[in-house]
């Protein structure tokens, strides 16, 4: 006769390799119905606009992910984006000399990854104030920071690790717009590529602008942003990077480079 607690343990086993198969199954049905979708999704693009030949199937992906694998909302997405691209970068992509006043309030850092290999971003944001130029070449600056951050990605990897850094901000560096031009382009145009966002040293201030700007944030984007509290930055920040990758303001040892 088995020995009962052998015949529990074959019977968790059991239970494990089943898990993982189940596991293995759902994954592979996963990928198998998003490389469908996906298919369906370049045939009709390619057709509305012949330009999308060029796009690779991780970017059409990242569309139909940001709509629920709905292809027909994920194409009209897309195309929009091949529309509004076209328009707002027709040499393919912004040169730092189009955004020289943003440029010079050195406020945006990359350097560094998290420890799947995400680059990782940081803004100042008490060293952004409204400029000459406006909210036109400000929009400008987030596609070239955009840009930049995935240049930087290495093969595999899609999305990019960002910290907003909110020490010694105040009212005048609230730009409403801006902030609100910011989410748009990064939800519309850049969707499935943020990571995760941490908001660090956030002064009460803060939370009236937030009140604003929340209410135009999709509940995926919310869903990765993380507002930190000063007692526990180091150690949440180090959940996700390790301390070789992490800027010396937080603790670790890199110096901050600017994009």
């Amino acid at each position: 006769m088995m020995d009962c607690k052998k015949l529990e343990s074959k019977e968790e086993e059991t239970s494990r390799h089943v898990v993982v198969e189940t596991d293995d199954y759902l994954k592979n049905s996963n990928e198998l119905v998003e490389l469908t979708k996906t298919r369906l999704m370049r045939a009709f693009v390619e057709a509305q606009d012949p330009s999308s030949k060029v796009v690779d199937d991780l970017m059409l992906r990242r569309f139909l992910r940001a709509r629920d694998l709905d292809v027909e909302q994920a194409s009209a997405m897309f195309l929009k984006y091949l529309k509004w691209r076209q328009a707002f970068a027709p040499n393919g992509s912004i040169s730092a000399s189009e955004v020289p006043n943003q440029i010079a309030q050195n406020k945006m850092f990359l350097q560094g990854s998290d420890k799947r290999g995400c680059p990782i971003a940081v803004l100042l944001g008490a060293r952004h104030f409204q400029v000459k130029g406006g909210l036109k070449e400000f929009k400008r600056y987030v596609v070239y920071a955009f840009d930049k951050i995935c240049a930087r990605m290495p093969p595999g990897q899609e999305k990019f690790i960002f910290i907003g850094d909110l020490e010694g901000w105040g009212y005048s560096n609230s730009d409403i717009r801006a902030y609100l031009g910011a989410v748009s382009i990064l939800q519309d145009y850049y969707p499935e590529r943020l990571g995760k966002m941490f908001v660090v040293h956030v002064p009460f201030l803060f939370t009236t602008v937030w009140k604003i700007i929340c209410p135009f944030i999709d509940n995926k984007t919310k869903e990765k942003i993380v507002f930190v509290e000063n007692k526990m930055l180091k150690s949440t920040l180090l959940e996700e990077i390790d301390e070789s990758q992490l800027p010396e303001k937080y603790g670790g040892k890199l110096t901050l480079v600017p994009i």
